[in-house]
């Protein structure tokens, strides 16, 4: 799926910094604003004495209420709010006070001058440390929401990932049993190279399931090359009955696509095209780029399904087979592993024709693999399109092995 990863903005990365940075911005702009100010109408050199001091005081202040800030903050918002208040009318009184005796120390005056001064002063003041005030709330409550985003980000996407790794490892166990219960037939009849070379493929098939990541991708070639390790086991089960053809444009077998993601469609191909046939079937894989776009159809010469649905209709294939006691988990799985690797920007869809056969296609945004190398991949294309899965003669294999459906 794709994942839009909230996190705190350069300027905010470091948050003591940015603190101190707004701080002398902000300190700095209206210590410079009130000097042009006190220059525009004449003030004498007195003023701007009063203005570096309100300054440092404004300064000052503003850091003890950062303390109490963070603080409060963290409180239930009833605490938090009525705190602050308090906090502030009491922050804005001595930035009041000190700037009035500031002033009667540079400007003396009566005793009643002084509260008018003090009055006069706590509105200018209130003001500043208000926006102040307000300009720090809303600064860490937006960090802190960006954080929260961030974290849910996070989790989203260790959901996704262990949804992900959870289809993946989803096959089959009728393929195991099958592969294993094989392998003993071919040991109690004393066939050991045959028993040898099945385990052998059946080993490295699920060393590679071990190997890839559950979220991971793979080339359409090494896709294949995969499918050709599964096709090999089942070849030794179903020998001449099991046919199997790949082709693959050139360009699409350097492209991305889920690991794993084919593997159920070729299970499927076997459990309901080979199998209840006599004389077996077919199964070809197509792999090639429409525009922007590749495209995959995976198709059998069974007997196919008869659906009371359109064609295309995935629920009502679904229920199809599973009253053919299927799992019903093969199609649904590759449904649900391309919903959550690409959203609605994917085509899946089912084909049963009256005539016989049965067909999926999958259509993907085409993704070039990262720093592709063009030699090796005209060697995987080359070796999807010459090889062939391996088979066992019959001389070395049990005409009939027992199988399960």
């Amino acid at each position: 799926m794709a994942m839009l990863n909230l996190r705190p903005t350069p300027f905010f990365a470091n948050k003591n910094q940015a603190f101190w940075n707004l701080q002398l911005a902000g300190w700095g702009g209206t210590a410079i604003l009130r000097a042009m100010s006190a220059f525009a109408n004449g003030q004498s050199l007195e003023a701007l004495i009063i203005i570096v001091i309100a300054t440092i005081t404004g300064l000052s202040l503003s850091l003890i209420l950062s303390v109490i800030y963070a603080y409060l903050i963290r409180q239930r918002p009833i605490v938090t709010w009525s705190s602050t208040l308090v906090v502030l009318a009491l922050a804005v009184g001595a930035f009041a006070f000190i700037d009035s005796w500031v002033l009667q120390l540079i400007r003396p005056a009566g005793d009643g001058e002084f509260i008018r001064l003090f009055l006069g002063l706590y509105s200018y003041d209130l003001t500043l440390l208000g926006a102040w005030s307000a300009l720090y709330y809303a600064i860490n409550y937006f960090l802190k929401v960006e954080q929260q985003a961030d974290r849910l980000e996070r989790l989203e996407a260790q959901a996704t990932s262990a949804q992900l790794a959870m289809l993946r490892y989803q096959l089959n166990p009728h393929f195991l049993f099958n592969t294993l219960n094989s392998i003993s037939t071919l040991v109690l009849l004393k066939q050991t190279e045959a028993a040898n070379a099945m385990l052998t493929r059946l080993s490295s098939f699920l060393r590679h399931t071990l190997v890839t990541q559950p979220g991971g991708k793979v080339t359409v070639a090494q896709e294949i090359e995969t499918l050709k390790l599964y096709l090999g086991i089942e070849k030794m089960r179903f020998e001449e009955r099991l046919q199997s053809e790949f082709r693959v444009d050139p360009d699409a077998a350097g492209s991305c696509v889920p690991s794993m993601l084919l593997q159920p469609l070729i299970e499927n191909a076997i459990k309901y095209g080979v199998s209840p046939q006599e004389d077996g079937a077919t199964i070809s894989l197509v792999a090639q780029l429409v525009g922007p776009r590749l495209r995959i159809t995976v198709t059998d010469t069974g007997p196919g399904v008869s659906v009371g649905g359109s064609e295309g209709d995935l629920p009502a294939v679904m229920a199809t087979h599973k009253r053919r006691d299927s799992t019903g988990v093969g199609l649904a799985n590759i449904r649900d592993r391309l919903a959550q690797a690409y959203g609605d920007d994917h085509r899946f869809e089912i084909r049963s024709p009256e005539s016989g056969g049965f067909s999926v296609l999958i259509e993907l945004p085409h993704e070039a693999a990262d720093n592709p190398d063009p030699l090796v991949a005209a060697e995987a294309t080359q070796r999807v399109k010459q090889s062939s899965p391996p088979s066992v003669s019959s001389q070395n294999s049990p005409r009939k092995v027992n199988q399960t459906s």
